[in-house]
């Protein structure tokens, strides 16, 4: 059976990709036109969801009817009928209590479709709804989000300084959203640090999403292969790289899906078929009365090199799926616990080009455990280093010699980062931390004054977010490279 794309999106991170939509960093069905793997379970449940929807309103539903009537005739103002529609229906979604079940309009849904066909406009990142607050499960790969340093789990309280508090996911995010080369203010909070507002100039999007190269290790030739989402053409984009290496000898490889949000699921499933046996499921898929079908590949035999699976907090979904199918495959993974989405939702179109997306299905690994708000533990932990981490810096007065604050503390940190020893690191403005700033400055054409002002702060933040994007200092790839011939 064939599904419009928009018909059967099954999504397993609640994400919205910032600047496009409701709905993204998740997994979902695109058609299987490639795959052809539509399961049992997902044609009943087309079937199910999609049958006949003429009958009238019965029982309790007509009480909403009745709601909407005497609303429409009696309140006092005049009532958009279609908005106290959408409105009815956020409420029953929200009577589940699912982050991840939501109402999708026809702008979302709009731009969804433009997404996964082409480039599209925004900040470029992934974001869920997390004990009420708007929080980053990941930037996209060279994204405006990305290149302001926004990291997973960063909170945004605001934007242009209006608070979020009580918005919807879609509602946050249609204040974030905007046109190529306009500019938002995010207040965002990180872990247990202080807020601090990031400015970023919304841009196209890149929609390349398979990068790779190769590294001698030990005389061995090393595949490394990035994959920032699974989108459209990444199933594609993937096999053609693996080939490309494959054909100059390859002797091991790295996939690294660190930072991806999740995507389509057809495509994650062409992928594992390339790696997963025949006599082991990849994924299975649990529906609401525990019935369970498991999804193989036709593959005789796994590959004849090593490999190795870069994950992080940012991993979700699809990267999860991947993750903990060559895990149990008894491959190696490396990083830090992923995010954690183990349910599927499938997205209902209403008629108008609006759906709604219901959490309808878990997803399991091929041995049947299910990773939900736990997370794909890696055999071999790796925390990136101290300076990955730090908050971008506030500054209200300059820091100067003999000054205590948290903030300078985080300061030191990031100069210890980018190599400049502040020789301590717990806040206190010593004279070894004045000459660090100092030699600072001097090395990046500033006053050496030793005082960390708004400029001087914005710079350092700035060679931080260009020395973690450099990959320079990047230990969690340093260690899977280590571990893979051993």
């Amino acid at each position: 059976m064939k599904l419009n794309r928009l018909q059967i999106v099954l999504l397993l991170a609640a994400a919205l990709l910032l600047g496009f939509l409701g709905a993204y960093a998740g997994i979902s069905i695109a058609g299987d036109k490639d795959s052809g793997q539509q399961t049992a379970s997902r044609e009943n449940l087309e079937e199910k969801l999609n049958g006949d929807k003429s009958e009238s309103l019965t029982g309790d539903l007509q009480k909403v009817e009745q709601a909407y009537a005497l609303i429409q005739e009696n309140y006092v103002e005049e009532v958009d009928g279609n908005e106290l529609v959408e409105g009815a229906i956020e409420g029953m979604l929200a009577t589940l209590e699912d982050p991840h079940s939501s109402y999708l309009n026809l702008e979302s849904m709009d731009e969804f479709n433009q997404q996964i066909e082409s480039s599209f406009e925004g900040i470029g990142a992934e974001v869920s709804m997390v004990n009420g607050v708007v929080t980053i499960v990941s930037p996209i790969k060279d994204s405006p989000a990305e290149k302001a340093g926004l990291r997973p789990n960063d909170q945004v309280l605001t934007v242009d300084g209006e608070d979020l508090d009580g918005l919807n996911l879609n509602e946050a995010v249609a204040k974030i959203r905007g046109e190529k080369g306009t500019e938002v203010t995010l207040e965002i909070i990180r872990a247990a640090g202080d807020p601090f507002e990031v400015v970023i100039a919304r841009d196209t999007i890149p929609i390349e999403t398979v990068y790779s190269e190769t590294e001698t290790i030990d005389g061995k030739t090393t595949g490394i292969i990035e994959i920032t989402n699974f989108s459209e053409n990444t199933a594609t984009e993937f096999i053609e790289h693996l080939s490309d290496l494959e054909d100059n000898g390859l002797d091991g490889l790295v996939i690294d899906v660190r930072g991806n949000p999740g995507g389509l699921l057809n495509v994650v499933e062409d992928m594992l078929a390339l790696f997963v046996p025949e006599d082991l499921p990849f994924i299975q898929i649990e529906d609401a009365d525990g019935n369970i079908e498991a999804i193989h590949s036709d593959l005789k035999e796994t590959k004849d090199y090593p490999i190795s699976v870069l994950i992080d907090e940012g991993s979700a979904s699809a990267s999860e799926i991947l993750a903990v199918a060559l895990q149990e495959l008894d491959y190696d993974i490396v990083g830090q616990t992923s995010y954690g989405k183990g349910t599927v939702q499938t997205a209902v179109p209403l008629g108008d080009g609006s759906s709604i997306k219901l959490t309808t299905f878990k997803w399991l690994s091929p041995n049947g455990e299910w990773i939900n708000e736990v997370g794909v533990e890696p055999n071999i932990p790796v925390d990136q280093p101290d300076y990955y981490y730090a908050n971008p810096i506030s500054i209200e007065e300059p820091f100067g010699l003999d000054d205590t604050d948290p903030g300078i503390a985080n300061i030191q940190l990031m100069l210890g980062g980018i190599g400049y020893d502040p020789g301590r690191m717990d806040g206190y403005f010593n004279e070894q931390t004045e000459e660090a700033v100092k030699q600072f400055q001097k090395d990046n054409d500033l006053s050496a004054t030793g005082e960390v002002d708004e400029e001087t702060a914005g710079l350092i933040d700035t060679r931080v977010i260009e020395r973690i994007r450099s990959g320079e200092d990047d230990v969690q790839l340093e260690k899977a490279l280590e571990e893979l011939y051993k």
